[in-house]
């Protein structure tokens, strides 16, 4: 971990969706509806559930826990966040990329493209 010449440690730079331009495509199209609409309260509810548990691993750095235990709810974090992602990523290419392709043209490119760029970002984190 770094810390400042203070000993305190640096708040974290800028998070990854803020590095990211919001993207265009078919999914900005009105009338067309996003492919995790049909599951948004159980992506919502997962994700107050991951929430939590980062209110948590707060609480227990508070408490001054174990290292170890610590890392392991940073694991569960982390696993659980994968899943959403996958989640989204699925119901984005079964949907919003599954339309573009089928209507063709620069659409379906810049979409498909995205897609790509997405994965890209998933694999690196």
């Amino acid at each position: 971990m770094t810390t400042t010449d203070d000993g305190a440690v640096p708040e974290a730079g800028p998070t990854a969706t803020s590095e990211v331009e919001p993207a265009g495509g078919a999914c900005q199209i009105p009338g067309h509806h996003h492919g995790y609409i049909q599951d948004k309260q159980r992506y919502q509810r997962r994700l107050t559930r991951i929430e939590g548990q980062v209110r948590g691993i707060q609480r227990m750095v508070d408490e001054e826990q174990y290292c170890i235990d610590i890392l392991t709810q940073v694991s569960a974090i982390q696993s659980a966040l994968r899943n959403v992602a996958r989640g989204l990523l699925d119901d984005h290419l079964r949907h919003c990329v599954a339309d573009a392709a089928k209507n063709g043209g620069t659409e379906a490119d810049q979409i498909l493209k995205e897609a790509s760029e997405a994965i890209g970002r998933l694999m690196r984190g």
